[in-house]
């Protein structure tokens, strides 16, 4: 009954995207930090956070929420890009080595142990020989 009422009442309205559950992690990490002392007016800005994270997703004017995330993501997809490529590389460490090409500075990445091979870049077709 209660669900059947909140699908009613969310027709229209832009619902929860990226840029919404960004704006709530903001806020919760913002109120964590707001309990040391000195910092309690990280406690209004968390706030402010979460109460404008809670109008977007209530807002119907959905051309608006959707341009601002989509500014939100042409941000956010880089940092995110970086931060998985550096787990990636931080994870097999212990198998494989990772070389920038000379030419197009592509990444590439080669098992560990071979000694000292020629490498082909994929993307230009440039070769190097590296240690690995």
């Amino acid at each position: 009954m209660i669900r059947n009422w909140l699908a009613r009442f969310m027709i229209g309205r832009y619902g929860v995207d990226q840029f919404y559950f960004a704006l709530c992690i903001v806020a919760v990490v913002l109120g964590v930090l707001s309990s040391i002392p000195r910092l309690g007016l990280l406690y209004i800005v968390s706030c402010i956070f979460l109460f404008y994270a809670l109008f977007r997703m209530l807002s119907r004017n959905i051309p608006k929420r959707r341009r601002e995330n989509d500014i939100f993501l042409r941000y956010w997809w880089p940092v995110r890009q970086s931060v998985t490529s550096w787990y990636r590389r931080f994870k097999s460490r212990k198998t494989h080595r990772f070389f920038k090409c000379p030419g197009c500075k592509n990444i590439l990445r080669v098992p560990k142990g071979k000694g000292k091979i020629q490498i082909t870049c994929p993307k230009c077709g440039e070769r190097f020989e590296r240690k690995t």
